[in-house]
């Protein structure tokens, strides 16, 4: 082996064991937020308040080794101070009450109703804990910290630019708005886990009562509902393909990779004849993915984790971006679709549109990372066309179903109905 290989080699097992000491050594894998203007939150009254400056998390801050190994990725937006509204639930909307608790594997919610029009909302911590994520392995070598990490991937303010985007071209969204919830008399027993935190307040994507722009709804069902309103409805139900194609397009062009089957709801229009349920998308919070760094180059190569995509100017591997959930709902969609959709983005979704939702940051987020956002949506958009019959090409790939559809699961499905939601 020559000189320099081994001077290399040794190098980088020198800054490795550095940084895993350092991390070893570190047991903060979980914080909520940050408050500057307010230093005893115990003894303040927030109802004398209308907002709070706070950063969303300084758990991500970084050093050159960290860096090196783990990316800069959004650390400084999840620093950033930003000024956010207090919100009491007791007037929100009128007054909401509260449902039950639900959430993921990162995310920590609670699925509230108003009591004034009965419209669901949901409200998601915008500080991630992905614990249950942390394998046992990891745990006994000390490495959460690198698995936890892995949040500062993610823009904590990316949903409500999102929303603005989808507006310029039609797709539903959740309307998602940053607020800070402090402790209160209507958060009861929860007040622990949620109170003095930061969350998005949103429209839930399941429900009796419509809050869509769509007319003659009769209730907003997830995709396990949607399921079994199909066994009972037969051909009187099907989705509409061209509104999914355009929302699965517009994913393409923000960098959201991580579009399971509970992301998703449906409204459910009645016409005269028939049904026709249209999709919602919910959850943005892998929008504008970023990674950079050693581990994450390694974690979001094709052969690793293939439908890890990172957020770049070019789509590299699409078969990463196809889930069994596109090949149930779009299989034998015709090309001629995908390629109106696309057409149909480009002409709608404009600069200034990009601007304009980018601006719904203060100056500090948006010097920090919308012109490198910007410059990537727009690319994504200029090649959509591309990307549409390449999404296409690879979903005709793919063979039907032999399971039921992950994140659903239903077992009572029957045997053509698991393989695709037309079949």
């Amino acid at each position: 082996m020559k000189k320099p290989l081994r001077i290399l080699i040794v190098v980088f097992v020198a800054i490795i064991v550095l940084v895993y000491l350092r991390i070893a050594n570190s047991k903060k894998t979980f914080e909520t937020c940050t408050i500057h203007n307010i230093s005893e939150l115990s003894e303040t009254n927030f109802k004398k308040h209308k907002t709070v400056l706070v950063s969303a998390s300084t758990l991500y801050e970084s050093d050159m080794f960290k860096t090196l190994l783990q990316g800069e990725n959004y650390r400084d937006a999840w620093k950033a101070k930003v000024e956010l509204p207090i919100v009491f639930l007791d007037t929100l909307f009128g007054g909401v009450e509260i449902i039950k608790e639900g959430g993921g594997k990162q995310t920590h919610s609670l699925r509230l109703k108003s009591k004034k029009d009965g419209i669901m909302y949901s409200m998601r911590s915008i500080n991630k804990n992905p614990e249950k994520l942390v394998p046992e392995f990891a745990k006994t070598l000390g490495l959460e910290n690198i698995i936890m990490d892995g949040i500062s991937s993610q823009h904590p303010y990316a949903s409500p630019v999102v929303a603005r985007l989808s507006e310029s071209i039609n797709v539903p969204n959740t309307n998602p708005k940053a607020v800070f919830i402090p402790k209160q008399k209507t958060l009861e027993n929860y007040n622990d886990k949620f109170g003095n935190r930061l969350f998005m307040i949103e429209y839930e994507t399941k429900g009796d009562v419509n809050w869509t722009n769509y007319e003659n709804v009769t209730k907003i069902v997830d995709t396990e509902d949607l399921q079994e309103l199909k066994m009972e409805l037969n051909d009187s139900l099907q989705i509409d393909k061209a509104s999914l194609v355009r929302a699965r397009l517009f994913d393409l062009v923000i960098g959201d990779w991580d579009r399971h089957t509970k992301q998703w709801g449906w409204a459910i229009v009645k016409n005269e004849f028939d049904y026709k349920a249209y999709p919602i998308p919910g959850d943005r919070d892998n929008a504008f993915f970023k990674t950079s760094g050693l581990i994450p180059s390694i974690l979001t190569n094709e052969n690793v984790i293939e439908e890890l995509r990172p957020f770049e100017n070019d789509i590299e591997y699409m078969e990463g971006l196809i889930y069994d959930f596109d090949i149930y709902f779009l299989h034998n969609t015709p090309e001629t679709i995908f390629i109106e959709q696309a057409n149909y983005i480009q002409t709608h979704l404009t600069d200034n549109d990009i601007e304009n939702a980018l601006r719904y940051w203060n100056d500090d987020l948006y010097n920090l990372h919308a012109k490198d956002i910007a410059s990537k949506i727009k690319a994504r958009r200029d090649n959509l066309l591309e990307y549409a019959k390449e999404f296409k090409r690879v979903l005709d790939t793919k063979p039907l179903l032999e399971n039921p559809l992950k994140g659903s699961e239903r077992e009572d499905v029957s045997a053509e109905k698991l393989k695709c939601f037309e079949c």
